[in-house]
């Protein structure tokens, strides 16, 4: 997977100018950009840079920093900070930090992820050569897509990125409904229309052109796309579950992941350990796990506690160099409470907080999770078999505590596809499961707390923050925190960048005034009735 990364996306971010970056094979798969033509140019180089743009931005991470750290992360518990900026843990907006996944014209995710995946899919569109590329294309869209919608509501889709090949600069807002519907419909026909005997695609980092992992890998964002529905068309989301049935990720070795380099340019590096490593100021010492995050692993004795986090993984705010002495020890950690400040103030500084020693004595995600040549994972094995649960515990589709138990064991054991360090013996696994067995009465809040376990140590908060505005779980304590912008309740969606104001106002204004809760923090998206 490396290498396949590592050949593609240079000769990609170079040939759509979103970096430059250094390899062995340059001369052979980079020459003059200028000369490319439609006949000449290899459409597989789009995919790489899809893949990789959906994992963080190109500029010093910005999307990756505010979007999924320092809003979702810490409104859903599982980081924290005393960092002035990072808005989203006491609940207070930043404008241009809420904006910054949408992004500009050159930056965010509609230059970065939407821009290339469509240029991908209207590229290949009709060519036999890239049959199975072009279908991979349409679900790489769709991920791209299901994750703006999830934090904006109506978004621009069905013009978005198409500029070049219809001519409309001001692309219309979808109506979330009408976007899901559409997701659900092209996830299936391309999952379908994969074929194992058609070509390979060559730029693919999160499994080299195995077309059956891409097949399972459709079917599973078609269940998690479903289950979305749950509480606004429930028909829906059990239909498209029922017909996903046995098709989906049948092991961690389906986990799609990207595997990142530090050899190349800056933005082939993990995003989430740029901002974790502390090199856009002190994140490194002051972003910790949150108190309840840590809590729940801790009072359940979960085997993960040992391998996510440490304490004293940096002794000072000025030094970077992690200590070799870091202390793992289940016992020994501690997580930090949110909405906590350095403010002085006896009510909201951390020294005042009732676990306060010191800040090194809280938790920090462990240094195999924040390597930065590691994996940003995307979607996986665990978060399909929980989901699967939740489908036959709603509607009985197989077996709820059958999922539960592979999804919980998934997500244990797949952490050593961070670091083998990080390895969960699977003996460990049965004596947790054993102790904490599911039990039908309380099986979706069981269901969708392990779902907010796993993807906290995915690192995706994203997912973590969507799916508990979905279902409503684990059941969460706000915060209180002077002017905040939530009234003391935990946001539930991104507002609209105020930049669309100007650049397409028309459509934005309409979007604008028809959020359910109105165009705020606190207002709602379509599924999140």
């Amino acid at each position: 997977m490396k290498n396949i990364f590592f050949k593609y996306s240079a000769a990609t971010l170079a040939t759509l100018l979103l970096v430059s970056g250094c390899t062995d094979d340059f001369e052979d798969i980079n020459t003059n950009p200028s000369t490319y033509t439609q006949s000449s140019f290899d459409a597989n180089y789009l995919l790489t840079t899809s893949q990789l743009a959906y994992t963080g931005s190109s500029d010093f991470a910005y999307d990756t920093w505010r979007g999924n750290l320092i809003y979702s992360s810490t409104m859903i518990q599982g980081l924290s900070t005393v960092v002035s900026y990072w808005a989203g843990d006491k609940y207070l907006l930043n404008e241009a930090y809420t904006a910054a996944y949408w992004g500009n014209n050159t930056v965010g995710a509609y230059a970065e992820q939407v821009k290339p995946v469509t240029d991908m899919v209207e590229f290949t569109k009709g060519k036999a050569q890239y049959k199975n590329l072009h279908q991979v294309g349409r679900i790489m869209r769709a991920l791209v897509m299901s994750r703006l919608t999830d934090l904006y509501g109506d978004v621009p889709y069905t013009d978005a990125g198409k500029g070049y090949y219809t001519g409309v600069i001001r692309p219309r807002y979808d109506k979330q409904q009408d976007i899901y519907n559409d997701l659900l419909k092209e996830v299936e026909e391309a999952t379908t229309a994969l074929d194992p005997s058609a070509d390979i695609p060559t730029g693919d980092v999160f499994y080299k052109g195995n077309i059956a992992q891409w097949q399972r890998l459709g079917n599973t964002l078609l269940l998690r796309l479903a289950m979305r529905l749950t509480k606004v068309d429930p028909a829906k989301a059990q239909a498209y579950a029922t017909k996903v049935q046995g098709k989906t990720m049948q092991s961690n070795a389906d986990n799609a992941y990207v595997l990142h380099d530090v050899a190349g340019a800056r933005v082939t590096q993990n995003r989430n350990s740029q901002v974790l490593l502390g090199d856009g100021g002190q994140e490194h010492y002051y972003v910790k796990w949150s108190q309840t995050f840590i809590d729940f692993l801790k009072n359940n004795n979960d085997p993960r506690l040992s391998k996510v986090a440490v304490t004293e993984l940096y002794t000072s705010e000025v030094t970077k160099t992690q200590n070799p002495g870091a202390i793992s020890a289940p016992a020994a950690q501690k997580g930090m409470p949110n909405g906590k400040d350095l403010s002085g103030r006896a009510a909201y500084d951390i020294s005042g907080a009732a676990n306060y020693t010191t800040m090194s004595a809280y938790s920090s995600p462990s240094p195999g999770m924040i390597k930065r040549n590691g994996p940003t994972f995307v979607l996986t094995y665990a978060e399909s078999e929980l989901l699967l649960a939740e489908a036959a515990q709603r509607w009985g589709l197989g077996s709820a505590s059958q999922h539960y138990n592979a999804g919980v064991r998934a997500a244990m054991t797949y952490l050593s596809q961070y670091d083998p360090t990080m390895a969960v013996a699977e003996a460990d696994v049965s004596t947790y499961l054993t102790a904490h067995p599911y039990a039908a009465g309380s099986g979706l809040e069981q269901i969708n707390t392990q779902y907010w376990a796993l993807t906290n140590t995915m690192l995706d908060f994203y997912e973590s923050w969507s799916n508990y505005r979905r279902s409503g779980f684990p059941l969460l304590t706000p915060v209180v925190y002077p002017n905040n912008a939530t009234n003391g309740q935990i946001p539930r969606r991104f507002p609209y960048p105020t930049t669309e104001i100007t650049s397409n106002p028309d459509n934005y204004r309409t979007a604008h005034e028809s959020v359910p809760g109105g165009d705020f923090l606190t207002g709602r998206v379509w599924w999140d009735k």
